[in-house]
């Protein structure tokens, strides 16, 4: 008889227990309803007001006021450029040495090193036993301009130059062979010349 007495008494205590957790859930969430209540109409009253007194209109003019009498950072392209740095990497070419004779002596250092794979280059030995390219094409379609290819070329022949103005209008135009990068080589050997003496103590 005592056991079950004291079965019945665990059992009073823990509905008791378990009614006093409830009603004290109960309160809580009584409460949290009230502040989201008044938190929901203190955000409707300031939504109200924001709409009629344009806050936020007001807002975006203030930022264009604190821009509207600094000076000016537009620049009007073409006919005003930005400065441009020694190691700017805009469009390829191959140079020439004095004598006129190409630097290139075709070890495809530059070939291997891209990672788009974007140079073909083909070679064949002369008959005085150097080497040179008979093909060096770069498609520019997929060139990342990285410039590993001039960072691994042990003659400083293929160069990237200052110029970014070009277009094709069908994808044979974007591949540059040969023949095209040592006209841009000749162009602006001059430029170039000077860009890789600026820079050459950072080499």
């Amino acid at each position: 008889m005592e056991d079950i007495y004291t079965d019945y008494t665990h059992m009073d205590c823990s509905i008791r227990f378990d009614n006093a957790t409830a009603r004290v859930n109960a309160e809580f969430i009584s409460v949290k309803y009230l502040v989201l209540k008044r938190e929901n109409a203190m955000d409707r009253i300031k939504n109200f007001f924001s709409t009629f007194l344009l806050f936020e209109l007001l807002k975006g003019m203030a930022v264009t006021g604190r821009y509207l009498f600094k000076p000016k950072i537009t620049v009007h392209f073409p006919e005003e450029k930005t400065p441009q740095s020694p190691r700017f990497r805009g469009l390829h070419a191959l140079r020439r040495y004095p004598n006129g004779e190409e630097r290139c002596i075709a070890c495809k250092l530059c070939e291997a090193v891209c990672p788009a794979m974007a140079i073909t280059i083909d070679s064949e030995q002369r008959a005085d036993g150097t080497r040179r390219t008979t093909r060096y094409d770069i498609d520019l379609s997929k060139c990342i301009f990285c410039g590993f290819c001039e960072e691994s070329c042990p003659v400083d022949s293929i160069v990237e130059t200052r110029i970014l103005e070009y277009h094709g209008e069908k994808r044979g135009d974007l591949i540059y062979t040969k023949e095209m990068l040592l006209a841009i080589g000749d162009r602006y050997e001059e430029q170039i010349a000077k860009d890789r003496e600026a820079d050459a103590r950072y080499r």
